[in-house]
């Protein structure tokens, strides 16, 4: 009779303990936490978007005819006065004849030139040269840009048309280059597209920022980042958004237990606007209170079961 019982006991006891092993292994990991504070601070609500430098009109200069360029006054960056004088031209047929005379002698030359004076080429415009395209001898056709000059610089932006209803004309924002992200340029809101345009699968519409004032080293097809303001909240709880949880409809997070227990306790909260990585607490915490971040889930390396060591749980770092 016992030798019918051991060999039965012995698979039973095999079987037992593969099915705790593989139980084991399902089981859910243990989440570590870190702590941090609720603070009081001010929180600045924005919208962030990307954008390139451009000229707001952009105006090629071309020569009254086809000739020669005699000299060149200005030079790329120089703000230009409307109807100031860029550079001298001959005409193709003044070119030709003071060749001849200069063949013949100064006198002869300076006779000639004296007789056909030669031709300006003269800015339409208030602006910026931001292009030069022509150097002294250098022939052109009427057709041909010889200059290029911009009136002002602004950012033109991409918004997501879910938070195009809270830009307005005239909001503040401000500019970062990214040639330059040590400097912040104040700017407002100088115009919002009507016409949608799609990057990456997103419907967008092209908002043109403005800024106060255009600093020396701005240029045009430099990209930027652009901050749109909402709203500043003064003196307001915040904390850490990844400390908040979901939960049947309700936002909460977690606390140490006040009676030294080893799992954290639930608190519900209300919360009001968020900048990204803080949001701000209007019930539910003090200043001061230490909440609980999970920082992972990490499966243990060794499995549980009858035969395995259990793993301690890592209490809540402090």
């Amino acid at each position: 009779m016992k030798k019918i019982i051991w060999p039965w006991l012995v698979v039973g006891l095999i079987a037992g303990g593969a099915v705790a092993l593989l139980s084991g292994r399902k089981s859910k990991p243990p989440e570590e936490f870190r702590q941090a504070k609720a603070v009081r601070g001010t929180l600045e609500i924005s919208i962030l978007s990307t954008g390139v430098v451009q000229p707001e009109n952009r105006l090629e200069i071309k020569p009254p005819v086809q000739g020669r360029i005699e000299r060149v006054l200005v030079k790329e960056g120089d703000e230009i006065h409307k109807g100031q004088t860029l550079a001298w031209m001959s005409s193709t047929e003044r070119a030709a004849l003071l060749d001849a005379a200069r063949a013949r002698g100064t006198e002869e030359l300076e006779k000639w030139s004296d007789y056909y004076k030669a031709t300006p080429i003269m800015a339409p415009i208030d602006g910026t040269l931001i292009l030069r395209k022509v150097e002294p001898g250098q022939t052109f056709s009427s057709n041909d840009a010889v200059f290029v000059m911009s009136d002002r610089l602004t950012v033109k932006a991409q918004v997501d048309e879910k938070d195009i209803a809270r830009i307005k004309l005239q909001q503040p924002a401000v500019v970062v280059l990214h040639a330059y992200p040590d400097h912040k340029i104040p700017a407002h809101v100088d115009q919002i597209g009507f016409d949608a345009k799609p990057v990456n699968n997103v419907t967008t519409y092209q908002v043109n920022v403005l800024p106060d004032r255009i600093p020396e080293f701005m240029r045009s097809g430099m990209t930027a980042n652009v901050n749109f303001h909402l709203q500043s909240k003064i003196n307001v709880i915040l904390v850490a958004s990844d400390a908040l949880k979901q939960k049947n409809n309700r936002t909460y997070v977690l606390l140490m237990d006040p009676a030294g227990g080893s799992e954290p306790i639930e608190r519900e909260v209300q919360t009001g606007g968020s900048d990204g990585p803080r949001t701000e607490i209007i019930s539910g915490l003090q200043e001061d209170d230490v909440v609980l971040t999970t920082v992972s889930k990490r499966a243990s390396s060794i499995p549980t079961g009858p035969f395995s060591p259990t793993p301690q749980r890592k209490p809540p770092v402090h």
